[in-house]
């Protein structure tokens, strides 16, 4: 038998997220250049705490989704490169909140902010990035665009309220749960990519079937990631593989598990999720209670359905080549594995 000396890890191929990137990378350049301009404090903590989380890598997902829906429309001018900033403010700000809700160590594999830097400077650091947000988008002067994107941040508040509520509650109901994705992950999603046919002053259909493809797409995005909680490779997903157990959120594969489960199974995740008795073993004991019921499986078929959904919204534009990376994305969010 052969023995294996290269252990390096082979060369990620492109995928579909990396082509539509590559597309409005020019104007991605811009907006990151924004982004460290009005990170910018003289109060030093600031720029150092949101550098950190900003800099820990992400794919720039939202805020591409805003470039690439304003080169969909036809846009020529510069505001959506400001949009896109603001997006990924809010995003930012969101992400730094959720983190100290959640008790989060972990954000994308390296110590959350908040592990670093403290709860109080995170949260503050947050209303920063918030304030900020709303700046900008003063400083473009769309009153439609300031209607859009500070609704949106008040969805996300509300999403994350109803997150504590639904939180330890094995008893969740399957539209409880889309109701907290819908406002946490999408409507941010939705939003990004509404404002890139507003600022182009598209007609309002264009406008709303873009604010569909993101909605339906961010619900997507959000039930694939609560499959790769648990069944994901640390090292591609970026954090540890069952975080949401450990913290005992609820998440469609448990609701799933536990809707279809026996009054046995039912008692397992009483005991882990509701009072958090979790003990050496429990997680292998999910994971098994998921594949048994296919509450993962059903789960990514539910993505696949919001998928459809928002390959059907871009319908309205003609063919070109940021429409084809778009809908790529969308198969892309659904089968990736990290």
């Amino acid at each position: 038998m052969a023995v294996v000396t290269n252990l390096e890890p082979k060369r990620r191929k492109s995928t579909p997220l990396d082509d539509l990137t590559a597309l409005v990378a020019d104007d991605l350049s811009a907006v990151n250049e924004i982004i460290v301009q009005r990170m910018h404090s003289s109060v030093e903590m600031i720029p150092q705490l949101a550098g950190y989380l900003i800099a820990a890598g992400g794919k720039r997902l939202r805020p591409v989704l805003t470039l690439a829906a304003a080169e969909l429309c036809g846009y020529k001018g510069e505001d959506h490169k400001m949009l896109a900033a603001v997006v990924e403010f809010i995003h930012t700000a969101t992400l730094l909140h959720d983190d100290v809700v959640d008790e989060s160590d972990l954000r994308r594999g390296l110590a959350s902010a908040n592990a670093v830097f403290g709860n109080k400077a995170s949260v503050l650091v947050g209303d920063f990035l918030f304030s900020r947000s709303f700046e900008l988008m003063v400083e473009v002067g769309s009153l439609d665009v300031l209607r859009i994107l500070s609704k949106a941040s008040a969805v996300i508040a509300e999403g994350e309220v109803l997150q504590l509520r639904t939180t330890n509650d094995t008893e969740t109901s399957e539209q409880a749960y889309l109701e907290v994705i819908k406002a946490k992950t999408a409507e941010l999603f939705a939003a990004a990519c509404r404002v890139g046919a507003v600022v182009a002053a598209r007609p309002q259909a264009e406008e709303l079937a873009l604010y569909d493809y993101g909605m339906n797409l961010g619900i997507a995005f959000q039930l694939v990631d609560d499959v790769l909680d648990y069944s994901a490779f640390q090292a591609k997903l970026g954090k540890t593989v069952g975080d949401d157990f450990r913290e005992g959120k609820i998440t469609l594969p448990v609701v799933l598990a536990f809707r279809r489960g026996n009054d046995e199974e039912r008692a397992f995740w009483r005991r882990t999720m509701e009072e958090l008795d979790q003990r050496e073993g429990d997680l292998e004991r999910a994971q098994e209670l998921m594949a048994r019921h296919n509450a993962l499986k059903d789960t990514v078929e539910r993505a696949r359905h919001y998928g459809s959904i928002a390959r059907d919204a871009l319908g309205l534009f003609p063919d070109t080549p940021v429409k084809a990376a778009l809908l790529e994305v969308l198969d892309f969010v659904i089968e990736r594995d990290f």
